[in-house]
């Protein structure tokens, strides 16, 4: 069995579906997947960034899509896809070139658990699956990473809480900043597996509701989340060493109570 899955989305959204991805593998499995996420696929044989392939093309009148896309496609006994879901041209295109596709739809606005059992129970895998990204050569410190950004403004607690938080923290704190990201004395990386690396090295996590937060709790490294306008019941990172502390207005949230869920978990049995 050759098996095409294509699973486009955001970071933090691709992390959650890791579980339900891995379920679905097959004697040989191909994952098409977004540019910065490829670095993170382990189980599949092989992994392409979806801009690479040519599949933006496909299902868009008088486009050419490169031959060698078609002959691609046409290599697998199965193809499973969450891209195109709201583009019945693109679906109806895909199948005139492979009738073995399967398309799923993104998680809808009125679902109420967890995303990660959303996408598990789309293919048929067990609820309560946590996401895992194995990581080796991990650096061990003495040190608290905090990432203090996300894909969106309304989801970030203000910079200058979380520098409050810092001065309050038991260990030397290492900021984290992606390559747009404003904040001067931040570790910037290229590719998301050294930044798995990174954050697996260390006491603990600290972020908000982002892609990177989610990247670290898959890590197992001892996660705070901090959660505003989303619901963490769908939305938050899953793991054994994971925290979230959810407040409807992001600005009311004191550096000293996140300080405190910070030592509580640096204490906890789970060292």
């Amino acid at each position: 069995m050759r098996r095409l899955i294509i699973r486009p989305g955001a970071i933090g959204d691709c992390i959650l579906s890791f579980p339900a991805l891995e379920h679905l593998a097959a004697d040989y499995t191909e994952l098409w997947v977004p540019s910065p996420v490829v670095p993170l696929i382990q189980f599949a044989d092989c992994v392409r960034s979806i801009a690479s392939t040519g599949l933006d093309l496909v299902g868009i009148p008088e486009v050419q899509m490169p031959l060698n896309l078609r002959a691609r496609l046409q290599t697998f006994d199965s193809i499973v896809s969450w891209y195109g879901s709201k583009r019945p041209e693109f679906r109806e295109a895909l199948l005139s070139m492979n009738p073995n596709c399967e398309f799923y739809p993104a998680l809808p606005q009125d679902f109420t658990l967890h995303a990660t059992d959303f996408y598990a129970a789309q293919v048929g895998a067990p609820m309560g699956l946590i996401p895992r990204i194995r990581v080796e050569d991990v650096e061990q410190r003495d040190a608290i990473v905090i990432h203090p950004f996300s894909g969106s403004k309304s989801k970030n607690w203000p910079l200058e809480r979380f520098r409050e938080l810092a001065a309050l923290l038991p260990y030397e704190v290492e900021w984290l900043a992606g390559p747009e990201e404003d904040l001067p004395q931040a570790r910037r990386f290229e590719n998301l597996m050294d930044v798995a690396r990174f954050l697996a090295g260390v006491r603990l996590y600290i972020g908000n509701d982002s892609g990177i937060t989610h990247l670290a709790a898959a890590t197992g490294v001892k996660t705070v989340a901090i959660f505003g306008p989303r619901s963490p019941q769908i939305w938050a990172p899953r793991g054994e060493n994971v925290e979230v502390i959810a407040v409807k207005d992001l600005t009311d949230l004191k550096p000293g109570v996140v300080a405190r869920m910070v030592n509580r978990l640096l204490d906890s049995r789970l060292t």
